[in-house]
């Protein structure tokens, strides 16, 4: 009987040892299985994230592409509307420079022209308008030489009117020059307000103290320097002549 307890006793422990034993293969034989799969677990989890990264990041890419394209397109439709406006401009460059030059041709056959006719034309009759000391209105003297140079103007066709201004020594260059130019203009109005002389054919500058009448230094001769010289030119006796000669 006590051989048979011990025996079983002893069975027992074997049994409870062995268990124990296999136990400890398991858990030996799977723990580096389980490792491996959480770490496989891990990088899959990873590799996840990392796609939806990539997927974030690429959406943007391709909205940062649609944009550039769009910038792009627009950006050239631009250019292409400033380079059809530089046509344009560059076309209507080309136009008013070829008008340019037409009518600088025209005017150079009319100035042509002009100085070719120039010899044609003769003095017809001529004013002198005295000024008083440092004035240029005119006196009632003075405008009635004027009307009867206007009444000898009136039948003419061809003619242009050379009003030049002068002043004596007194004073400065600068001064003179303003006076004269007064003076010579004083006379041009009442021409063309009076007589309604077209201000086209009347050529009109001051000179100032140049061209002396008379280079006394005397109050007679200052005052014969105050003056301006009215002359008419015309080429209509010409034309007669030669409508007489054919």
């Amino acid at each position: 009987m006590r051989q048979t307890l011990a025996a079983t006793c002893i069975l027992t422990a074997t049994m409870i040892a062995g268990g124990c034993a296999t136990k400890k293969y398991v858990r030996n034989t799977t723990a580096p299985i389980q490792a491996k799969v959480d770490q496989i677990g891990d990088q899959t989890t990873k590799q996840a994230q990392a796609i939806e990264e990539n997927k974030t990041q690429i959406k943007q890419v391709d909205e940062n592409a649609h944009s550039g394209i769009s910038a792009a397109n627009e950006k050239a439709t631009l250019a292409d509307n400033h380079a059809a406006e530089a046509m344009n401009k560059a076309s209507q460059a080309g136009e008013a420079a070829n008008r340019n030059t037409q009518e600088i041709d025209r005017l150079r056959t009319s100035v042509g022209q002009a100085i070719a006719n120039l010899d044609d034309y003769k003095l017809q009759t001529e004013a002198t308008v005295p000024f008083k000391f440092d004035k240029y209105s005119l006196t009632d003297s003075a405008k009635a030489d004027l009307d009867k140079l206007a009444t000898a103007v009136t039948p003419l066709k061809r003619y242009f009117i050379a009003v030049e201004g002068f002043t004596d020594k007194t004073g400065s260059q600068q001064y003179n020059e303003a006076l004269s130019r007064r003076r010579a203009d004083s006379v041009v109005q009442y021409l063309v307000a009076k007589h309604d002389i077209p201000i086209y054919r009347i050529h009109m500058i001051g000179l100032g103290d140049q061209k002396e009448v008379d280079t006394g230094r005397t109050r007679a001769a200052r005052a014969k320097n105050r003056r301006v010289e009215v002359k008419v030119f015309s080429a209509d006796q010409q034309v007669t002549l030669s409508q007489v000669q054919k």
